[in-house]
């Protein structure tokens, strides 16, 4: 499996597990930790969860699919942004750990933000729960442009490990500026030297059917002898691996796909393997136009 480094040198798999919607259905239950636990076998040993998906049923899912495995995975959770006080984080994060049955998390990210809770608070937070061994290091989620320059202004603020942002063929704003920020963060400013804050897309293939049923993705899936599903994944994931033939960066981007079945477990591992042409990209490109502006941030 591809891997992308985290700015403490950390490698995890570029292509990972989500888990929006799991922990709802108990019937559903034992299939989606047998989808998971395929996953970690196949290589996607990456697992996003947060405190709000299934209101902490997501995180016992996670927490019965990683059992007797927890050192080959690397588990990422999120906090509500009403939970990202002093008071409130550290009880928030308590919570997390125990219905995942772990002892640290490995990333924390708060999920979005609200401005009642000052950022300087929340990052100070981070620390002190990286300090006490409750998290290994802490990114944020939906943060555009403007609340990273924020962020890097704060104390400790250039230790945000990954940014979490909505990313796929139908949502592309993140290359009209956060994009290329995260790529140029280590001019930034001095604090970020060598420092490159990981972005991973939720919802690389979209939601339903809507982008998997267009027909230039279709087209292409046929000559890759692949589902539409794989080509929109290897199309986040295009620059994980040897240069691609249009020269367009989108190193330390890593995807993060919700499959619930063995079999879309499957087709999402080896979508890893797909290497797309410059007409693959070219085609894409003019059926899902690049932005020409600045697009605001989208977000589900």
């Amino acid at each position: 499996m591809k891997t992308v480094q985290l700015p403490d040198g950390e490698r995890v798999s570029a292509l990972g597990q989500g888990t929006w919607r799991m922990g709802q259905n108990k019937s559903a239950r034992a299939d989606e930790v047998e989808a998971l636990r395929l996953g970690i076998d196949l290589g996607m040993t990456l697992i996003d969860t947060a405190e709000m998906y299934g209101d902490g049923g997501a995180e016992k899912v996670v927490a019965d699919a990683i059992a007797g495995q927890r050192d080959r995975v690397f588990v990422v959770t999120k906090a509500y942004p009403h939970n990202a006080s002093s008071t409130e984080l550290p009880k928030a994060c308590e919570r997390s750990l125990k219905r995942l049955r772990i002892d640290v998390v490995d990333l924390y990210l708060l999920h979005w933000r609200e401005k009642n809770t000052p950022l300087a608070e929340t990052v100070e937070t981070f620390e002190k729960l990286r300090s006490a061994g409750k998290i290994r290091r802490w990114g944020v989620s939906n943060f555009d442009v403007e609340d990273m320059q924020e962020l890097l202004a704060v104390e400790h603020g250039a230790n945000c490990a990954a940014n979490q942002v909505l990313y796929n063929l139908e949502h592309r704003g993140i290359e009209s500026g956060l994009l290329h920020f995260h790529q140029q963060s280590t001019n930034a400013s001095p604090a970020w030297t060598n420092h490159q804050p990981a972005l991973m897309a939720y919802s690389p293939v979209g939601h339903g059917r809507g982008l998997l049923d267009n027909a230039t993705l279709k087209k292409i899936a046929k000559r890759h002898d692949a589902t539409p599903a794989q080509i929109a994944l290897a199309w986040v994931l295009r620059a994980q691996g040897p240069p691609p033939p249009d020269g367009v960066a989108v190193a330390n981007v890593i995807a993060i796909p919700k499959a619930s079945d063995k079999k879309h477990v499957r087709e999402n591992a080896e979508s890893a393997k797909i290497r797309l042409t410059k007409q693959d990209l070219q085609d894409l490109d003019d059926t899902f136009q690049p932005p020409q502006s600045k697009e605001r941030l989208a977000m589900l």
